[in-house]
């Protein structure tokens, strides 16, 4: 599952984003001073929002994943038939990455093929995901997994829930219930790219039982 994502977009752009769907956007631990990064792998910390105590929301810095009992860490988490009641936030990327094996023949110790995914239509978006707080590492998040819609399926099994502006307050509400806003995307919502030479083989999945 995915394990790789890009952030380089600006707060001043988030902020602007939410103005405009009417959800103003706070800093409490002030505005954090982000810098672009292409590969954001897992235990690495990125901006999530999530619903503001006093309404509105709210911008923070988090680690992506917790650890399992295990000690494993929990980057991906199934949502079929969940509707988390508590924890939902939005992870900001411009874009997130899969890998797909060697092509039968390869040499062996051939790497992963990773490939890139981008909103088609939008510069940037938000993947689904919650937050939990861990009694070792404190507040982290993990992403959203659903079954992979058309633009997915030829590269993975599974797909983080890609969210437009349209969905983003649809998740931070939760008297909206999560089957309306989760879900694979619609053909043609993502734009793939082969990334220039090969890269390490993704991590397997894990997912954690509630």
């Amino acid at each position: 599952m995915c394990n790789l994502q890009s952030d380089k977009v600006p707060v001043s752009v988030m902020r602007q984003a939410f103005d405009s769907l009417d959800l103003s956007l706070s800093f409490p631990e002030g505005i954090p001073n982000l810098e672009p990064r292409s590969d954001i792998g897992i235990t690495d910390s990125n901006a999530i929002i999530r619903a503001a105590p006093g309404g509105g929301a709210e911008l923070v810095v988090r680690r992506w994943s917790w650890p399992d009992e295990r000690g494993k860490p929990v980057y991906n988490f199934r949502s079929d038939g969940r509707e988390f009641a508590r924890g939902r936030c939005l992870i900001v990327a411009d874009a997130f990455y899969e890998f797909t094996a060697p092509p039968k023949g390869a040499p062996r110790g051939a790497r992963k093929t990773r490939w890139q995914f981008t909103m088609a239509n939008e510069p940037w978006f938000c993947i689904a995901g919650i937050w939990r707080t861990h009694p070792e590492i404190g507040e982290a998040y993990t992403m959203l997994t659903t079954t992979p819609g058309p633009d997915i399926a030829p590269y993975h099994h599974r797909q983080v829930v890609v969210l437009g502006r349209r969905d983003w307050a649809r998740w931070l509400d939760y008297t909206i219930p999560a089957s309306d806003v989760l879900g694979p995307a619609p053909a043609g919502t993502l734009a793939v790219g082969r990334c220039a030479g090969e890269e390490p083989a993704a991590q397997p999945q894990l997912a954690l039982q509630p």
